[in-house]
Protein backbone atom coordinates (compact mmCIF):
# COMPACT_ATOMS: atom_id res chain seq x y z
CA UNK A 1 0.00 0.00 0.00
CA UNK A 2 1.17 3.50 -0.85
CA UNK A 3 0.75 6.02 1.96
CA UNK A 4 1.13 9.77 2.21
CA UNK A 5 2.12 10.37 5.83
CA UNK A 6 1.00 13.89 6.79
CA UNK A 7 1.96 15.70 10.00
CA UNK A 8 3.70 18.77 11.33
CA UNK A 9 4.97 16.43 14.06
CA UNK A 10 7.93 14.89 12.30
CA UNK A 11 11.69 15.23 12.93
CA UNK A 12 13.88 17.36 10.70
CA UNK A 13 17.55 18.32 10.63
CA UNK A 14 16.95 21.34 12.87
CA UNK A 15 14.64 19.49 15.28
CA UNK A 16 15.77 15.85 15.32
CA UNK A 17 13.59 14.94 18.33
CA UNK A 18 10.43 16.71 17.13
CA UNK A 19 7.68 14.13 16.72
CA UNK A 20 10.19 11.28 16.72
CA UNK A 21 7.40 8.96 17.91
CA UNK A 22 5.61 9.48 14.57
CA UNK A 23 8.78 8.65 12.67
CA UNK A 24 9.50 5.58 14.78
CA UNK A 25 6.05 4.10 14.24
CA UNK A 26 6.26 4.76 10.51
CA UNK A 27 9.73 3.20 10.24
CA UNK A 28 8.46 -0.04 11.74
CA UNK A 29 5.43 -0.02 9.48
CA UNK A 30 7.63 0.38 6.39
CA UNK A 31 9.99 -2.33 7.66
CA UNK A 32 7.09 -4.79 7.46
CA UNK A 33 7.50 -4.69 3.67
CA UNK A 34 3.74 -4.27 3.22
CA UNK A 35 3.64 -0.48 3.00
CA UNK A 36 5.66 2.41 1.69
CA UNK A 37 5.29 6.08 2.42
CA UNK A 38 6.29 9.55 1.36
CA UNK A 39 6.19 12.05 4.22
CA UNK A 40 4.65 15.50 3.91
CA UNK A 41 5.73 17.40 7.03
CA UNK A 42 4.92 21.12 6.64
CA UNK A 43 6.91 23.65 8.66
CA UNK A 44 5.55 26.95 10.03
CA UNK A 45 6.65 30.20 8.40
CA UNK A 46 5.77 33.89 8.57
CA UNK A 47 6.75 36.51 5.96
CA UNK A 48 8.51 38.77 8.44
CA UNK A 49 10.78 35.90 9.47
CA UNK A 50 13.22 33.93 7.37
CA UNK A 51 11.92 32.16 4.28
CA UNK A 52 12.22 28.78 5.98
CA UNK A 53 12.93 27.78 9.58
CA UNK A 54 16.68 27.65 10.07
CA UNK A 55 18.17 24.28 9.15
CA UNK A 56 15.00 22.82 7.59
CA UNK A 57 15.48 21.95 3.92
CA UNK A 58 12.61 21.68 1.47
CA UNK A 59 13.36 17.95 1.17
CA UNK A 60 15.44 15.48 3.13
CA UNK A 61 15.85 11.73 3.50
CA UNK A 62 15.62 10.21 6.97
CA UNK A 63 16.14 6.48 7.53
CA UNK A 64 15.34 5.87 3.87
CA UNK A 65 12.11 7.93 4.02
CA UNK A 66 11.70 10.91 1.69
CA UNK A 67 10.41 13.84 3.74
CA UNK A 68 9.07 17.04 2.16
CA UNK A 69 8.85 20.25 4.20
CA UNK A 70 6.58 22.75 2.42
CA UNK A 71 6.00 25.98 4.30
CA UNK A 72 2.66 27.08 5.73
CA UNK A 73 1.86 30.56 6.99
CA UNK A 74 1.73 30.70 10.81
CA UNK A 75 1.10 34.25 12.12
CA UNK A 76 2.41 34.63 15.69
CA UNK A 77 -0.38 34.17 18.21
CA UNK A 78 -2.95 33.12 15.60
CA UNK A 79 -1.75 29.64 14.70
CA UNK A 80 -4.53 27.88 16.60
CA UNK A 81 -7.11 29.50 14.35
CA UNK A 82 -5.27 29.86 11.03
CA UNK A 83 -3.51 26.48 11.17
CA UNK A 84 -6.05 24.19 9.44
CA UNK A 85 -6.60 26.46 6.42
CA UNK A 86 -2.91 27.32 6.06
CA UNK A 87 -1.88 23.68 6.33
CA UNK A 88 -4.46 22.61 3.77
CA UNK A 89 -3.39 25.27 1.27
CA UNK A 90 0.28 24.30 1.60
CA UNK A 91 -0.39 20.56 1.44
CA UNK A 92 -2.76 20.86 -1.52
CA UNK A 93 -0.07 22.56 -3.60
CA UNK A 94 2.54 20.01 -2.55
CA UNK A 95 0.31 17.00 -3.24
CA UNK A 96 -0.74 18.37 -6.64
CA UNK A 97 2.93 18.63 -7.61
CA UNK A 98 3.61 15.09 -6.42
CA UNK A 99 0.73 13.69 -8.45
CA UNK A 100 1.83 15.68 -11.51
CA UNK A 101 5.28 14.11 -11.11
CA UNK A 102 3.78 10.63 -11.24
CA UNK A 103 3.46 9.74 -7.54
CA UNK A 104 0.39 7.76 -6.55
CA UNK A 105 -1.11 7.21 -3.11
CA UNK A 106 -3.74 4.87 -1.71
CA UNK A 107 -4.44 6.69 1.57
CA UNK A 108 -3.41 9.56 3.84
CA UNK A 109 -1.82 8.61 7.16
CA UNK A 110 -2.35 11.74 9.32
CA UNK A 111 -1.03 12.34 12.82
CA UNK A 112 -2.45 14.74 15.43
CA UNK A 113 -6.10 15.66 15.02
CA UNK A 114 -5.75 19.45 15.12
CA UNK A 115 -4.78 21.13 12.94
CA UNK A 116 -3.12 18.29 11.00
CA UNK A 117 -6.05 15.88 10.90
CA UNK A 118 -8.50 18.65 10.04
CA UNK A 119 -6.35 19.65 7.06
CA UNK A 120 -5.82 16.00 6.09
CA UNK A 121 -9.57 15.34 5.82
CA UNK A 122 -9.94 18.32 3.48
CA UNK A 123 -6.95 17.06 1.52
CA UNK A 124 -8.51 13.62 1.23
CA UNK A 125 -11.77 15.04 -0.08
CA UNK A 126 -9.95 17.25 -2.61
CA UNK A 127 -7.95 14.35 -4.06
CA UNK A 128 -10.29 11.41 -3.47
CA UNK A 129 -8.12 9.67 -0.87
CA UNK A 130 -9.26 7.93 2.34
CA UNK A 131 -7.85 9.38 5.56
CA UNK A 132 -6.73 7.67 8.77
CA UNK A 133 -6.01 10.04 11.68
CA UNK A 134 -3.97 9.13 14.75
CA UNK A 135 -4.86 11.08 17.91
CA UNK A 136 -1.91 11.54 20.21
CA UNK A 137 -2.73 13.57 23.32
CA UNK A 138 -3.45 17.27 23.75
CA UNK A 139 -5.23 17.30 20.38
CA UNK A 140 -8.05 15.54 22.25
CA UNK A 141 -7.43 16.36 25.92
CA UNK A 142 -6.83 20.12 25.59
CA UNK A 143 -7.63 21.69 22.22
CA UNK A 144 -11.36 20.80 22.27
CA UNK A 145 -11.67 23.22 25.22
CA UNK A 146 -11.59 25.98 22.59
CA UNK A 147 -14.82 26.47 20.64
CA UNK A 148 -13.57 26.76 17.05
CA UNK A 149 -10.97 23.96 17.25
CA UNK A 150 -13.61 21.75 18.89
CA UNK A 151 -16.04 22.19 15.99
CA UNK A 152 -13.33 21.37 13.45
CA UNK A 153 -12.06 18.42 15.49
CA UNK A 154 -15.56 16.97 15.74
CA UNK A 155 -15.99 17.35 11.98
CA UNK A 156 -12.64 15.70 11.25
CA UNK A 157 -13.59 12.82 13.55
CA UNK A 158 -16.86 12.35 11.64
CA UNK A 159 -15.31 12.54 8.19
CA UNK A 160 -12.12 10.51 8.71
CA UNK A 161 -12.33 6.97 7.39
CA UNK A 162 -10.70 5.54 10.53
CA UNK A 163 -9.21 6.78 13.78
CA UNK A 164 -6.28 5.45 15.80
CA UNK A 165 -5.71 6.28 19.48
CA UNK A 166 -2.43 5.59 21.25
CA UNK A 167 -4.18 4.70 24.52
CA UNK A 168 -7.57 3.56 25.79
CA UNK A 169 -7.97 6.87 27.62
CA UNK A 170 -7.46 8.72 24.35
CA UNK A 171 -10.06 6.51 22.66
CA UNK A 172 -12.50 7.44 25.40
CA UNK A 173 -11.77 11.10 24.65
CA UNK A 174 -12.51 10.57 20.95
CA UNK A 175 -15.77 8.80 21.75
CA UNK A 176 -16.78 11.67 24.04
CA UNK A 177 -16.27 13.99 21.07
CA UNK A 178 -18.64 11.96 18.92
CA UNK A 179 -16.54 9.18 17.40
CA UNK A 180 -18.32 5.82 17.15
CA UNK A 181 -16.37 3.39 19.35
CA UNK A 182 -16.04 0.96 16.44
CA UNK A 183 -14.30 3.60 14.36
CA UNK A 184 -11.40 3.94 16.83
CA UNK A 185 -8.57 1.40 17.06
CA UNK A 186 -6.21 1.56 20.04
CA UNK A 187 -2.62 1.05 18.93
CA UNK A 188 -0.21 1.98 21.67
CA UNK A 189 3.30 3.10 20.84
CA UNK A 190 6.10 0.62 21.14
CA UNK A 191 9.78 0.87 21.95
CA UNK A 192 12.81 -0.05 19.87
CA UNK A 193 14.34 -2.71 22.10
CA UNK A 194 17.62 -2.67 20.20
CA UNK A 195 18.12 1.09 20.45
CA UNK A 196 16.92 1.27 24.07
CA UNK A 197 18.68 -1.22 26.28
CA UNK A 198 21.06 -1.14 29.27
CA UNK A 199 24.35 0.43 28.18
CA UNK A 200 26.59 0.00 31.23
CA UNK A 201 27.63 3.66 30.82
CA UNK A 202 25.77 5.09 33.80
CA UNK A 203 28.87 5.71 35.90
CA UNK A 204 30.62 7.45 33.01
CA UNK A 205 27.62 9.75 32.45
CA UNK A 206 27.50 10.62 36.14
CA UNK A 207 31.19 11.52 36.05
CA UNK A 208 30.90 13.49 32.80
CA UNK A 209 28.07 15.67 34.11
CA UNK A 210 29.19 15.78 37.78
CA UNK A 211 25.99 14.10 38.94
CA UNK A 212 27.46 12.53 42.06
CA UNK A 213 26.98 9.04 43.47
CA UNK A 214 23.63 9.50 45.24
CA UNK A 215 20.19 8.61 43.93
CA UNK A 216 19.42 10.34 40.63
CA UNK A 217 16.00 11.24 39.26
CA UNK A 218 15.63 11.96 35.55
CA UNK A 219 13.02 14.14 33.84
CA UNK A 220 12.95 14.22 30.01
CA UNK A 221 10.95 16.58 27.82
CA UNK A 222 10.55 20.03 26.32
CA UNK A 223 10.98 22.77 28.93
CA UNK A 224 7.38 23.94 28.99
CA UNK A 225 4.92 24.14 31.87
CA UNK A 226 2.84 21.18 30.66
CA UNK A 227 5.78 18.80 31.15
CA UNK A 228 5.79 19.49 34.90
CA UNK A 229 9.54 19.81 35.46
CA UNK A 230 8.77 22.49 38.07
CA UNK A 231 6.89 19.92 40.15
CA UNK A 232 9.93 17.65 40.22
CA UNK A 233 12.20 20.53 41.27
CA UNK A 234 9.79 21.39 44.10
CA UNK A 235 9.72 17.72 45.14
CA UNK A 236 13.47 17.87 45.86
CA UNK A 237 12.77 20.05 48.90
CA UNK A 238 10.83 17.13 50.37
CA UNK A 239 13.53 14.54 49.62
CA UNK A 240 16.91 13.76 51.25
CA UNK A 241 19.68 16.15 50.18
CA UNK A 242 21.71 13.44 48.46
CA UNK A 243 19.01 12.98 45.78
CA UNK A 244 19.75 14.90 42.57
CA UNK A 245 17.67 15.70 39.49
CA UNK A 246 18.78 15.65 35.85
CA UNK A 247 16.47 17.43 33.37
CA UNK A 248 17.04 16.74 29.68
CA UNK A 249 15.34 19.16 27.33
CA UNK A 250 15.31 22.70 26.02
CA UNK A 251 12.57 25.30 25.81
CA UNK A 252 11.13 28.61 26.98
CA UNK A 253 10.90 27.63 30.66
CA UNK A 254 14.65 27.08 31.13
CA UNK A 255 15.32 30.39 32.90
CA UNK A 256 12.23 30.03 35.08
CA UNK A 257 13.19 26.50 36.12
CA UNK A 258 16.73 27.58 36.99
CA UNK A 259 15.35 30.50 39.01
CA UNK A 260 12.94 28.20 40.84
CA UNK A 261 15.76 25.81 41.79
CA UNK A 262 17.81 28.75 43.12
CA UNK A 263 14.84 30.17 45.03
CA UNK A 264 14.19 26.82 46.71
CA UNK A 265 17.86 26.29 47.56
CA UNK A 266 18.25 23.16 45.41
CA UNK A 267 20.19 24.65 42.48
CA UNK A 268 23.20 22.48 43.28
CA UNK A 269 21.04 19.36 42.97
CA UNK A 270 19.40 20.27 39.64
CA UNK A 271 21.34 19.65 36.42
CA UNK A 272 20.05 20.91 33.06
CA UNK A 273 22.53 20.10 30.27
CA UNK A 274 19.95 20.82 27.55
CA UNK A 275 18.35 18.59 24.95
CA UNK A 276 20.19 15.48 23.83
CA UNK A 277 19.88 13.52 20.57
CA UNK A 278 17.35 10.72 20.83
CA UNK A 279 20.03 8.11 20.21
CA UNK A 280 21.98 9.31 23.28
CA UNK A 281 19.11 8.93 25.74
CA UNK A 282 19.91 5.32 26.75
CA UNK A 283 23.14 6.54 28.40
CA UNK A 284 21.15 8.91 30.61
CA UNK A 285 18.45 6.37 31.43
CA UNK A 286 21.26 4.05 32.46
CA UNK A 287 22.67 6.68 34.82
CA UNK A 288 19.35 7.35 36.58
CA UNK A 289 17.70 5.46 39.40
CA UNK A 290 14.22 6.47 38.26
CA UNK A 291 12.54 8.48 35.52
CA UNK A 292 9.88 10.96 36.65
CA UNK A 293 7.12 11.86 34.20
CA UNK A 294 5.20 14.81 35.66
CA UNK A 295 3.29 15.79 32.52
CA UNK A 296 -0.20 17.21 32.88
CA UNK A 297 -1.28 15.68 29.56
CA UNK A 298 0.07 12.79 27.54
CA UNK A 299 -1.61 10.39 25.13
CA UNK A 300 1.17 7.85 25.50
CA UNK A 301 4.52 9.02 26.84
CA UNK A 302 7.29 7.24 24.94
CA UNK A 303 9.86 8.13 27.58
CA UNK A 304 8.21 5.64 29.94
CA UNK A 305 8.90 2.66 27.69
CA UNK A 306 12.34 3.95 26.70
CA UNK A 307 13.38 4.24 30.33
CA UNK A 308 12.03 0.83 31.25
CA UNK A 309 13.72 -0.76 28.24
CA UNK A 310 17.00 0.55 29.64
CA UNK A 311 16.20 -1.06 33.01
CA UNK A 312 15.20 2.17 34.76
CA UNK A 313 11.83 2.15 36.58
CA UNK A 314 9.45 5.09 36.29
CA UNK A 315 7.33 7.40 38.42
CA UNK A 316 4.45 8.50 36.20
CA UNK A 317 1.69 11.07 36.41
CA UNK A 318 -1.86 9.77 35.97
CA UNK A 319 -1.98 11.22 32.43
CA UNK A 320 -3.72 9.19 29.70
CA UNK A 321 -1.71 6.11 28.86
CA UNK A 322 0.36 5.96 32.05
CA UNK A 323 -1.66 3.23 33.73
CA UNK A 324 -1.63 1.26 30.48
CA UNK A 325 2.17 1.48 30.25
CA UNK A 326 2.94 0.97 33.98
CA UNK A 327 1.01 -2.12 35.03
CA UNK A 328 3.39 -4.05 37.28
CA UNK A 329 5.79 -3.33 40.17
CA UNK A 330 8.74 -4.03 37.87
CA UNK A 331 7.74 -1.02 35.76
CA UNK A 332 7.50 1.50 38.60
CA UNK A 333 4.66 3.58 40.00
CA UNK A 334 1.77 5.72 38.79
CA UNK A 335 0.98 8.62 41.10
CA UNK A 336 -2.62 9.40 42.12
CA UNK A 337 -2.00 13.06 41.28
CA UNK A 338 0.82 15.22 39.96
CA UNK A 339 2.04 17.38 42.83
CA UNK A 340 5.46 17.87 44.44
CA UNK A 341 4.18 15.97 47.48
CA UNK A 342 3.02 13.00 45.39
CA UNK A 343 6.32 12.91 43.49
CA UNK A 344 8.29 12.94 46.75
CA UNK A 345 6.19 10.15 48.25
CA UNK A 346 6.55 8.01 45.13
CA UNK A 347 10.31 8.66 44.88
CA UNK A 348 10.87 7.66 48.50
CA UNK A 349 8.87 4.49 47.99
CA UNK A 350 10.50 3.48 44.72
CA UNK A 351 14.06 4.28 45.80
CA UNK A 352 13.57 2.38 49.08
CA UNK A 353 12.58 -0.84 47.31
CA UNK A 354 13.51 -0.54 43.64
CA UNK A 355 12.74 -3.38 41.25
CA UNK A 356 15.72 -5.14 39.71
CA UNK A 357 16.87 -3.49 36.50
CA UNK A 358 16.71 -6.82 34.69
CA UNK A 359 13.07 -7.19 35.75
CA UNK A 360 12.25 -3.70 34.49
CA UNK A 361 13.91 -4.47 31.16
CA UNK A 362 12.01 -7.76 30.90
CA UNK A 363 8.73 -5.93 31.49
CA UNK A 364 9.50 -3.47 28.66
CA UNK A 365 10.18 -6.33 26.27
CA UNK A 366 6.43 -6.86 26.13
CA UNK A 367 6.08 -3.57 24.23
CA UNK A 368 7.77 -4.21 20.91
CA UNK A 369 6.43 -2.51 17.77
CA UNK A 370 5.25 -5.77 16.18
CA UNK A 371 1.69 -5.69 17.49
CA UNK A 372 1.30 -1.99 16.62
CA UNK A 373 2.56 -2.55 13.08
CA UNK A 374 0.15 -5.44 12.55
CA UNK A 375 -2.67 -3.26 13.85
CA UNK A 376 -1.83 -0.42 11.47
CA UNK A 377 -1.78 -2.76 8.51
CA UNK A 378 -5.19 -4.12 9.50
CA UNK A 379 -6.64 -0.60 9.79
CA UNK A 380 -5.36 0.49 6.38
CA UNK A 381 -6.45 -2.76 4.73
CA UNK A 382 -9.92 -2.25 6.12
CA UNK A 383 -10.09 1.33 4.90
CA UNK A 384 -8.83 0.46 1.43
CA UNK A 385 -11.29 -2.42 1.14
CA UNK A 386 -14.14 0.06 1.65
CA UNK A 387 -12.71 2.77 -0.61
Amino acid sequence: MRLLTFSTLFPNAAQPNHGVFVENRLRHLIASGEARSLVLAPVPWFPLARNRPAGVAAQEVRHGLTVLHPRFVAPPGLGMYSGPAALFASARRALARLLADGHRFDAIDAHYVYPDGVAAVRLGRAFGLPVVITARGSDISQLPDHAMPRRLIERAIREADALIAVSVGLKDGLVALGAPAGKVTVLRNGVDLEAFRPTGTGAAVRAEFALGDGPLLLSVGHLIARKGHHHVIRALTRLPPDIALLILGEGPERAALAALAAQLGVAGRVHMPGARPHAELPRFYDAADALVLASAREGWANVLLESMACGTPVIASPAWGSREAVRAPAAGLVMPETTPEAIAVAARRLLATPPGRAATRAYAEGFSWDETTAGQLAVFRGVLACA
